[in-house]
C-alpha cells in the first residue's frame, strides 16, 4: 500500500510517498479501515516542518476518515461499509482529560492518517456525522471538537451568548458555525476584508479588521454596549491575549487553544483578575465527546467550510499552501 512517511531530517523535503506492508486483517477489538480522507491543522505543520520533533520515517496527519473494511472479533460498534473518522487522542474514551502531550496523537507519537489502510482498536475511530464524505468528516478530528468542546462542552454554550473568534482558520470557522447553530451572536476577527465578508455570509454578527483597528478587543466590546462578549476561542496565543481579555466580560469564558503568535508571552494577569474570567486551555476532546459532536451535526443543519483540496501525492503543496495562510476554513486532502 502506499503511505507518505517523513524521513530525517524531517522538514517538508523530506516528505515522499513510499511502499508500506499491508497492515491485514483485524484482530480482535479492531477494525480495518480504507482511508479517504484527511485535513490540515496547525498541528500536522509543526510536525512535517520539524518544528515539533517526530520519528524519522513517521507518517504524518492527525485526521483520517474512510470505510470500515473488516471487523475484528468481539466489534460490535461498527460494521463493513461504515463511514468512520479517527480520535485525535485514542486512548482517551470518556472523562476528565488525562493527556498532556501528543505521544498517542496520529501523525506525532504514531503513524498518522496518510495512507491507504489501517488496522487499529475500534476505539480509535466513531462513526462518520451522516452525508459527509471523507475530508468533510475528517475535519473534525481536531478542528471541529476543538471549537465543539471550548463552546458546548467547557464554555456552556447557550442561545443568546456573544462569542468572539479570532481569524478564518478552521477552528474559527467551525466555531462560528457551531454558535451561529446554537444561537448565539458572534464577532470575528482577519486581516482580510474578503474574508470577514465571507464570515458574515456564515452568519457573523460583527466583524473587525485586526490591521486597521488596533484595538479591536476595546471594538468588540464597544459592539456589546461595553458589557463584553461571554466567550472568546483565543487561537493566537501571547499576541492576541491582552486584546482577548479587554473584549470578555466580567466572569467570561476564554478558551486558550492556539500559539499562532509563540508559545510564550506576557499574561496581563491584573487585567484578567479584574474581569474575573476563566481562561483554560485545551487540547482537541475526549473520543465522547466527538461521539456528541458528531450527534449534533447528524442533523445536517452545518457542513464545514473546505477551502481546497489536494490529493494525497500533492501533501507538501498543500502543507505550503497553509504556510500561505490564505485560507478560509480547512484545507482537504484526499484519496
Amino acid at each position: 500500500m502506499k503511505a507518505m512517511t517523513l524521513r530525517s531530517p524531517i522538514g517538508l523535503d523530506s516528505l515522499r510517498m513510499e511502499d508500506r506492508p499491508d497492515p491485514g486483517a483485524p484482530g480482535p477489538g479492531a477494525i480495518r479501515v480504507a482511508l479517504h480522507g484527511s485535513s490540515l491543522n496547525f498541528h500536522d505543520l509543526g510536525v512535517a516542518t520539524g518544528r515539533m520533533p517526530t520519528a524519522d520515517g513517521r507518517v504524518p496527519l492527525a485526521d483520517g476518515a474512510g470505510t470500515v473494511e473488516a471487523v475484528g472479533e468481539g466489534v460490535t460498534e461498527f460494521v463493513p461499509g461504515d463511514m468512520v473518522v479517527s480520535c485525535f487522542f485514542p486512548d482517551w474514551l470518556d472523562g476528565a482529560p488525562t493527556v498532556g502531550d501528543f505521544d498517542r496523537t496520529p501523525g506525532d507519537g504514531i503513524d498518522g492518517f496518510a495512507q491507504d489502510y489501517v488496522v487499529l482498536p475500534a476505539t480509535a475511530f466513531t462513526h462518520a456525522p451522516k452525508g459527509f464524505d471523507a475530508v468533510e468528516a475528517a475535519t473534525i478530528t481536531t478542528a471541529g471538537l476543538t471549537a465543539w468542546r471550548a463552546l458546548v462542552v467547557d464554555g456552556n454554550l447557550k442561545p443568546g451568548d456573544s462569542v468572539l473568534l479570532l481569524g478564518t482558520g478552521g477552528v474559527s470557522i467551525w466555531a462560528l458555525q457551531i454558535a451561529k447553530l446554537m444561537g448565539a451572536t458572534v464577532a470575528i476577527t482577519s486581516s482580510s476584508d474578503e474574508k470577514l465578508d465571507r464570515a458574515r455570509s456564515l452568519g457573523a454578527d460583527f466583524t473587525v479588521n485586526y490591521r486597521e483597528q488596533d484595538a479591536w478587543g476595546r471594538a468588540v466590546r464597544d459592539w456589546t454596549g461595553g458589557r463584553g462578549v461571554d466567550h472568546v476561542v483565543e487561537v493566537g496565543g501571547p499576541g492576541t491575549l491582552a486584546q482577548s481579555i479587554e473584549a470578555v466580560r466580567v466572569g467570561g469564558h476564554i478558551s486558550l487553544i492556539g500559539v499562532l503568535t509563540g508559545a510564550s508571552g506576557d499574561v496581563p494577569t491584573a487585567a484578567l483578575m479584574a474581569k474575573q474570567a476563566r481562561l483554560q486551555g485545551l487540547i482537541v476532546g475526549s473520543r465522547r465527546e466527538q461521539q456528541d459532536f458528531v450527534h449534533a451535526l447528524d442533523g445536517g443543519a452545518i457542513r464545514p467550510v473546505i477551502d481546497r483540496r489536494f490529493p494525497l501525492e500533492e501533501l507538501v503543496d498543500a502543507f505550503r499552501y497553509e504556510m500561505g495562510a490564505g485560507h478560509f476554513g480547512k484545507i482537504g486532502i484526499e484519496w
